[in-house]
């Protein structure tokens, strides 16, 4: 059976939440995590740093590389990259999680609003994929996953948050780009949405928290990630998969372990009918 060990993963958005869970269990099988986020300090409000993560990534049997890396900015990216090559020697999976949300309509939206979504969404999953795209050649097996979402084009999820889906459909779109662009070279690009709401902080500042509490924990999709990740099938890319989806696959039926409140009916995520 397959497994991450020794793989070197290059996590954004990795300080908290499904990032962090991504690399938790990547960690667990022996893989090299690089941990980039714009976290690097305590957070007043926000549990998590680069720092925290890397030193729960060495206690759960992987290597750690924490990285301040703010994805907006492409030059930081290239070198954070070629940095985490030099360190590990290798680099096999770029996981895209890194994300900014604001559902908000089209008046309540300021331009400094759209544009952080734009570049922290779209701009860097295509940033990060272009920096890690030569080293990915090199590897075997390599994969591409990117946090976001099925291309549902019913209007009803443009309406409320016209900006924020636009930048997650971004994503998508480059999932379906480079998985065809690079399908003859054996690069694999799929993305990972969840068919629930999570209880990340974004969900818990965003949304009410009865919403909250009928989320899932993050380690579901992580757990979806893994399977997705350590899957050596060639002709598995180009796809936006589901996490609950992917662990019925594998045999994975009760998914009470991953509900915040055991017993109540998960809220179902955005773009999903």
């Amino acid at each position: 059976m397959a497994t991450l060990k020794n793989k070197t993963l290059f996590i954004t958005g990795a300080s908290r939440g499904i990032g962090r869970e991504i690399a938790l269990k990547a960690a667990s099988d022996g893989a090299n995590i690089v941990i980039t986020a714009k976290t690097a300090t305590p957070h007043p409000k926000l549990k998590g740093t680069i720092h925290s993560v890397a030193d729960e990534v060495i206690a759960a049997g992987g290597q750690a590389m924490p990285i301040q890396l703010d994805v907006r900015d492409e030059n930081a990216i290239s070198k954070a990259v070629e940095d985490a090559v030099k360190h590990f020697g290798r680099l096999d999976i770029l996981v895209n999680n890194a994300s900014a949300i604001s559902l908000t309509p089209t008046l309540e939206t300021p331009m400094k609003r759209f544009d952080l979504m734009h570049s922290v969404n779209v701009r860097a999953t295509f940033a990060c994929a272009q920096a890690c795209l030569p080293h990915l050649l090199k590897a075997d097996n390599p994969h591409i996953l990117t946090l976001s979402p099925p291309l549902n084009m019913h209007p009803r999820w443009f309406k409320d948050h016209l900006a924020y889906t636009m930048s997650k459909y971004g994503m998508s779109m480059c999932t379906l780009g480079l998985a065809e662009e690079w399908r003859d070279k054996g690069i694999r690009v799929n993305s990972l949405w969840p068919k629930t709401t999570i209880a990340t902080d974004a969900i818990a500042v965003h949304f009410p928290e009865a919403i909250f509490k009928a989320s899932r924990k993050p380690n579901i999709v992580a757990d979806a990630a893994y399977y997705i990740l350590t899957d050596e099938n060639i002709e598995n890319t180009g796809n936006v998969y589901i996490d609950e989806d992917i662990l019925r696959e594998h045999g994975i039926t009760n998914f009470d372990n991953y509900a915040i409140t055991p017993g109540i009916q998960p809220f179902p995520d955005l773009y999903l009918e």
